[in-house]
């Protein structure tokens, strides 16, 4: 399979295809911290913010697999060695033990911060590419993101 194949130019694909194996790499990050911030959850908030982050994590799980099946849509393999996704995110690996149930809140929303940039970014790429699909698939992880920033945010009594 190759973007061709689809009705895309490979040149103009190629871009984006980088761009979201990087996406792809970010991901894996924050869905794993995700999942630190649910295991670790501790304090006033627990029986909220459990529930909230294992509601995160089993969407962006969904939401990677949907990443690396776009990749393979355009006709390349998508990363898939937590080597790749260490080296290539700008979202970093944290240690959720001991951590407060607010610090938590405040690195999902800084996670999903730089999300929704890659994913602006995306979707000026993609939209050059002439690549409706990705695009469409970009909003709506976008959209998600953007409403759960305004929830979390409101949670913890931000602006």
């Amino acid at each position: 399979m190759d973007a061709k194949e689809i009705s895309l130019s490979e040149k103009k694909v190629k871009p984006v295809v980088d761009m979201l194996n990087d996406y792809l790499a970010n991901y894996h990050i924050h869905y794993q911290k995700l999942r630190g911030c649910h295991w670790n959850i501790k304090g006033q908030n627990f029986f909220t913010l459990h529930v909230k982050f294992e509601e995160l994590y089993t969407n962006a799980q969904l939401t990677i697999d949907e990443i690396a099946e776009r990749v393979l849509t355009l006709g390349k393999p998508p990363h898939s060695r937590f080597e790749d996704y260490i080296k290539e995110s700008t979202i970093k690996e944290i240690n959720t033990i001991g951590m407060s149930d607010m610090a938590m809140v405040d690195e999902v929303l800084a996670d999903m911060a730089k999300l929704i940039e890659i994913e602006r970014d995306l979707l000026e790429a993609s939209d050059t590419a002439g690549d409706d699909g990705t695009n469409d698939m970009v909003n709506r992880f976008m959209q998600f993101k953007e409403k759960t920033n305004w929830m979390l945010r409101s949670f913890a009594g931000k602006k």
